[in-house]
């Protein structure tokens, strides 16, 4: 069973054991998976809010924990030519830090988990079209396919004849799981705007609740340990809250810092203290034998 602070940050009651044994080279890290994180907006009279999705408590990792629809990039994404519509490979490449392989998996995944996990579809019939609504059988069909990895994203999107819409995606921060977790991930957080005549539902099987709420108002509700999360989800909820609307957040994403966020451990008066650079809100003292505080 998780721990959790007296605001909402959720951590691993095994997090103290595992640093321990990480600074005393016992513990050799994992490698990340690479994965891919949407935070998918919309307007409101009140301003812009976010989807968030409730992970099952029964789930191994960080259950109960709000998160944002997202998951592991499928390596069948990394080659096959895909309709592309937006900014050009290269220039993903340069903006996420990797090769264009790797960048046209990474957009595939955002694009992909957003339609597994909530319905919506960041792609058209051309490269100025959104599809609209896909809440039908055979878009359900097609869906429950790529959630069983029966076919690929570039497949469904080939089948469908539809153009992956990258300049609907914001690049927005990149997080990597700390080195003493036994599942890591290398995660590229990504912003994008409700596509107009499409609707969200809870579609994932890792969720058992949906929310649509304001980032001020989510972010209040962790500071009150109501809601539970993960340390780069309520820092990208903070980072929201200045925008008046989506749009506004979208066009902020180009110009944000995309340096990994890497929590760092280290030996401090006989205590561990754990850290994130530049969010000092997260951080964690840990004694020799105890818990964080």
């Amino acid at each position: 069973m998780a721990n959790v602070q007296a605001d909402g940050q959720w951590y691993p009651p095994e997090w103290p054991e595992r640093i321990r044994a990480l600074a005393s080279g016992a513990l050799t890290p994992v490698v990340p998976k690479r994965a891919a994180t949407v935070m998918l907006l919309k307007d409101t009279a009140g301003g812009p809010v976010v989807h968030m999705l409730r992970r099952r408590t029964s789930m191994a990792f960080a259950g109960g924990a709000y998160a944002y629809p997202g998951g592991g990039v499928d390596p069948r994404d990394d080659e096959r030519h895909i309709r592309w519509a937006g900014p050009t490979r290269a220039w993903w490449a340069d903006r996420l830090g990797v090769d264009e392989t790797g960048a046209q998996a990474i957009v595939c995944a955002a694009v992909r988990e957003t339609y597994e996990e909530a319905g919506v579809l960041l792609a058209g019939p051309t490269a100025e079209t959104v599809v609209g609504d896909t809440t039908g059988d055979d878009w359900e069909a097609d869906r429950a396919a790529l959630v069983a990895r029966e076919v690929s994203f570039a497949e469904f999107l080939d089948r469908r004849g539809l153009v992956l819409r990258s300049d609907l995606l914001g690049a927005w921060t990149r997080w990597i799981t700390p080195e003493f977790e036994p599942r890591r991930y290398d995660t590229w957080f990504f912003v994008a705007a409700l596509p107009e005549g499409q609707r969200t539902r809870n579609a994932s099987t890792e969720a058992d609740r949906t929310v649509w709420i304001a980032p001020r108002e989510a972010a209040a509700a962790y500071d009150k340990g109501e809601l539970l999360m993960m340390p780069p989800t309520i820092a990208t909820l903070r980072q929201l809250t200045p925008y008046a609307t989506a749009a506004e957040a979208l066009g902020a994403a180009p110009a944000r810092d995309l340096t990994p966020v890497l929590a760092t451990a280290r030996l401090e008066d006989g205590e561990i203290v754990l850290s994130w650079p530049g969010h000092d809100e997260f951080t964690k003292h840990i004694p020799t034998g105890g818990a964080p505080a």
